[in-house]
């Protein structure tokens, strides 16, 4: 029940991901699918591959790929040829899919998988509860914080250099670009600054004449 219930949204999101016809919904559709794989990982058990499918997928994959769509502004064309004449081979390969899938779900084609023959035996013995059970983020924990955690600060080292460079890079100012301080000019007192006053006065202008005497001229007010 719970597989029909996370399989069945994801195929038709799968699906409606090549069907689509505005790329943006195309980008969309994909979200969903890996929301249900993710829970159908979690049923599984595989807990941290649960968790790394939304943030990897959603969080990462498809915004970009959202953006890039919405930054080249793709127009929309709606698709006037045939659908009927892609049909025999969507046919085909939907028939191979589900032989395929009928084909693993079969125990006898799988033989680790726990069948009633051989867990009724006396010599079938269940290992796996004799053995410490630690689930996915233990064991990856353990591993990654105890033997190699070298190796995992080593690229957080160069993650800092590359974030503190890009701050540096982008916040580097020039001598030669004319910009205004804010608060040095709110911090500027008005009762001890020199401002200029404008005169009423007419502006008079001297405008020579052509005679012999260069020095002689008529005043005119503006």
């Amino acid at each position: 029940m719970i597989l029909s219930v996370l399989s069945s949204p994801a195929l038709v999101s799968g699906l409606m991901v090549v069907r689509a016809k505005n790329p943006v919904h195309s980008v969309l559709f994909p979200i969903p699918v890996f929301r249900n794989t993710s829970g159908l990982l979690l049923f599984l058990g595989l807990d941290f591959f649960a968790m790394i499918f939304p943030v990897v997928h959603i969080g990462a994959i498809a915004v970009s790929f959202l953006f890039v769509v919405m930054m080249f502004n793709i127009q929309i064309a709606e698709i006037h040829e045939e659908v009927l004449r892609y049909l025999p081979v969507s046919g085909i390969i939907g028939l191979i899919f589900w032989w395929e899938m009928f084909f693993i779900l079969d125990n006898e084609s799988i033989p680790l998988l726990p069948t009633q023959r051989n867990t009724t035996s006396l010599r079938y013995t269940v290992y796996a509860e004799k053995v410490r059970s630690w689930t996915n983020l233990e064991t990856l924990g353990n591993l990654l914080y105890t033997y190699y955690f070298v190796w995992f600060l080593v690229p957080s080292l160069i993650l800092l250099v590359a974030m503190i460079g890009a701050i540096v890079l982008t916040m580097h100012r020039t001598t030669k670009v004319k910009r205004q301080d804010v608060f040095r000019r709110n911090a500027i007192d008005f009762r001890r600054t020199i401002m200029r006053k404008e005169d009423d006065r007419p502006i008079t202008t001297i405008r020579r004449s052509s005679g012999s005497n260069p020095h002689r001229g008529e005043i005119t007010g503006i």
